[in-house]
C-alpha cells in the first residue's frame, strides 16, 4: 500500500483509507471481520463520525480485535458549541473503547455562520484545543461541504487536516489542496465516487490519488470484497493511462447535467429548505443502502425537499445551471 504524510500531523497514512458510513448497517460479527480484512490489505487510517449512528462502536469492536496500534482513528461531531463539543468527544472515547483519538474533526461547517460559532471564544474548537491538551485526542482537522469555509479555515493555523469531496466531477477543490499542501495541512478526501453517482470505481479513486496533495481518500466499505477492490488501486498505485482517464472523464460529463456539487451557491432557499443536503440524502437512499437512516435523517429535518414551492429563487444562483426545481421534487418523491 502506497502511505502519505498527513500533512503536519506526521501520521503516515493509506492512501486508501476506510470510510466509516456503511459499516453502521452490519452486525458486530461482520464489523469485525471487515476491520480485520482492512488491516490485511494494508489500511491503517480509519475515519467515522458522531452521526454515523452505530459505526463508532462497530468499529471499536475491530480495534480492540485486531490492535490499537495498527490504526489511525478519526472521528468527528457536529457539535458547534464548547459543551457539546466536549460531550462528543467523551463518547466517542466511551464508542470506539480508546484512550486517545488521532484525529478529531469538526464535521461538515456548513456556513459562515456555523464557521463563527465553531471559532467562537465558546465554540466547538475551544473544547478540542482543550481535549488535545489533555491528551484525549492528538490533532485537530475540519471538513465541509463548502469551499469558502475550507479557504478561511486553513489560514488559521488551527486545523491540521481537512476533508472535502473531490472526485473526476468534483474538482472544484483543486486549489485548495495545493494551498493545504503549502500549509503542510493534510487532505482527506470523502465522496471519491460522488456519493455513488460513479460506476466506475476504481478509476475515480486513481484520478484522486494522481493528485499528489492528497494525503488519502477514504471509500466507504461495508463489505470484504470492497476492500479488496478498493485497495488494490494503491497495491501498488498506478496512474490512469490516456484510455482510461478518457473513459472516466466521459462518465463525469454524463453525469455532470443534473448532479449537485454541494457548493451551497443556491442558499439560502426563501421556503428554509437545505438544498444540497436534500440530495445528499438521497444519495445514501438510492446508492448506499441505508434507507432507514437516511430516512431519519431526512424526516428529521425542519424542510424538506416537499416544502418546495418552487419559486425558484435557487436556480440563478447555481453555477451549474441545475434544474434544482426538478431535483428537489425527484427527492421528494423518492423519500415518499
Amino acid at each position: 500500500m502506497q502511505m502519505r504524510k498527513l500533512g503536519r500531523t506526521n501520521f503516515k497514512v493509506s492512501a486508501v483509507g476506510f470510510g466509516g458510513i456503511p459499516i453502521q448497517k452490519v452486525d458486530e460479527k461482520k464489523a469485525v471481520e471487515i476491520i480485520k480484512a482492512s488491516l490485511e490489505n494494508n489500511i491503517n487510517f480509519i475515519d467515522t463520525a458522531r452521526a454515523y449512528t452505530k459505526s463508532e462502536e462497530l468499529i471499536g469492536y475491530g480495534i480492540k480485535e485486531t490492535g490499537r496500534e495498527n490504526w489511525i482513528i478519526a472521528t468527528k461531531s457536529p457539535a458547534r458549541t464548547y459543551e457539546d463539543m466536549k460531550k462528543d468527544i467523551e463518547i466517542s472515547l466511551k464508542e470506539l473503547d480508546i484512550k486517545c483519538i488521532d484525529l478529531y474533526q469538526m464535521h461538515n461547517v456548513k456556513t459562515a455562520q456555523e464557521y463563527e460559532k465553531v471559532m467562537s471564544p465558546n465554540g466547538a474548537l475551544k473544547a478540542l484545543k482543550e481535549a488535545k491538551a489533555n491528551g484525549l485526542i492528538k490533532e485537530i482537522g475540519i471538513t465541509s461541504h463548502t469551499l469558502a469555509i475550507l479557504e478561511d479555515a486553513i489560514e488559521t493555523g488551527e486545523f491540521s487536516t481537512i476533508q472535502f469531496p473531490y472526485n473526476p466531477v468534483e474538482p472544484q477543490a483543486e486549489g485548495l489542496f495545493k494551498r493545504a499542501d503549502e500549509l503542510d495541512i493534510g487532505v482527506i478526501v470523502m465522496k471519491p465516487v460522488a456519493g455513488g453517482a460513479i460506476t466506475n470505481v476504481e478509476y475515480s479513486i486513481r484520478y484522486i490519488l494522481e493528485n499528489e496533495n492528497v494525503s488519502t481518500v477514504i471509500p466507504g466499505m461495508d463489505s470484504i470484497e470492497h476492500i479488496k477492490a478498493n485497495t488494490a488501486v494503491a497495491n501498488p498505485f498506478r496512474r490512469l493511462t490516456d484510455e482510461e482517464r478518457d473513459i472516466i472523464m466521459q462518465e463525469a460529463k454524463q453525469l455532470g447535467t443534473e448532479f449537485c456539487r454541494r457548493c451551497g451557491y443556491c442558499a439560502p432557499c426563501p421556503q428554509g429548505i437545505d438544498i444540497p443536503t436534500q440530495f445528499i440524502l438521497e444519495a445514501y437512499l438510492m446508492k448506499y443502502d441505508l434507507e432507514e437512516w437516511s430516512k431519519s435523517r431526512y424526516n428529521g429535518q425542519a424542510k424538506t425537499a416537499k416544502d418546495c414551492i418552487e419559486c425558484g429563487a435557487c436556480e440563478p444562483k447555481c453555477p451549474y445551471d441545475l434544474p434544482i426545481r426538478k431535483m428537489l421534487n425527484r427527492v421528494s418523491k423518492n423519500f415518499g
